[in-house]
């Protein structure tokens, strides 16, 4: 039996093949001619995205969406873990992390091509419920909380997503039809997502009581008091979530314990902060909640390879050469 069914999705596989090849070509066409240097485009929520050289690894923050490559290839790094993605496979960010990624397959010749959808919990949540309404015969249960899915995740874009992909994209060439098609199209692609191999990532981004909401507000908050002390037991409670669910969770989701997790976004803003110049290493250590000069010194070096000063000096160099 087990034969048997292997057989039949190699079978699929390869029928499947032609059809996708054909579907990243016009992708991969399309985004080269379209694609923006803000990566911005006329469709609310869809980015386009095109890159003529590697780059060297940025830290950023992931955002949540959905982005799928349809030339080159990306690395991205959250905490320990580290994901590889390039043509024809997709990546959902469901929680906004801090992130260090960088293309590792992009040329003149061949620059890298991607598009990116933002995820709405609004509209996810509204599509889920129409394709599972809850029986009016049946009195509603208690649902047990799920374990929280990791932030990010990437998989293989089925034929169908990709068609929808496409759709999407081609509706910039058409301006009469896109205030109709577009949230038509964007409901199709999310039909995908929920249904795909990450559902659990992408249909958790509309629970307003799943353990990936509970994170995300933790995660909101730590982001926008980066600076401030704060004890976790208070940000699990404040969740409603025991210590110990909040901490299994927490790095679950962001493969960072929450003190990790806010000293990343620490780090990143001080980079952001030395990169403009207008304070010294002592005074941006001060901003983003160091209290010694030394320790955020230390932390500098072990997250981006060199100390404040030189960094930040090699950072405006890159700037004024790029």
């Amino acid at each position: 039996m087990f034969l048997l069914m292997a057989a039949i999705a190699e079978h699929t596989a390869r029928r499947a093949a032609p059809r996708t090849d054909a579907l990243l070509a016009e992708l991969r066409a399309l985004i080269a001619r379209l694609a923006r240097p803000d990566e911005t485009t006329a469709i609310d929520g869809v980015l386009l995205s095109a890159a003529g050289r590697p780059g060297e690894p940025r830290a950023s923050s992931s955002g949540t969406v959905m982005a799928i490559i349809a030339q080159g290839a990306k690395r991205l790094a959250v905490g320990d873990r580290v994901y590889h993605y390039g043509p024809g496979q997709y990546l959902v960010a469901s929680v906004d992390l801090p992130i260090t990624g960088h293309y590792t397959r992009a040329s003149t010749d061949e620059p890298a091509l991607g598009f990116g959808l933002i995820l709405r919990p609004s509209a996810i949540a509204s599509l889920a419920l129409d394709a599972d309404p809850a029986p009016a015969s049946r009195p509603p249960r208690r649902a047990r909380p799920r374990p929280a899915p990791p932030g990010i995740g990437v998989a293989e874009a089925s034929p169908e997503l990709l068609d929808a992909v496409v759709r999407m994209v081609r509706l910039l060439d058409s301006p009469g039809d896109r205030d109709i098609l577009a949230p038509m199209i964007e409901r199709e692609i999310l039909w995908r997502l929920i249904n795909g191999p990450l559902s659990q990532s992408v249909r958790q981004i509309g629970l307003a009581d799943s353990s990936l909401t509970h994170v995300s507000r933790a995660v909101r908050w730590i982001t926008e008091h980066y600076n401030q002390p704060f004890r976790v037991e208070d940000l699990a409670r404040s969740c409603g979530m025991s210590t110990s669910s909040f901490h299994r969770n927490f790095h679950a989701v962001t493969a960072l314990s929450p003190i990790q997790f806010q000293k990343q976004i620490r780090l990143q803003k001080s980079r952001l902060l030395l990169l403009t110049g207008a304070d010294d290493v002592a005074t941006v250590g001060y901003r983003v909640g160091y209290d010694s000069t030394s320790q955020f010194s230390r932390e500098y070096r072990r997250q981006f390879g060199l100390p404040p000063a030189r960094d930040a000096a090699h950072l405006r160099a890159g700037a004024e050469t790029a």
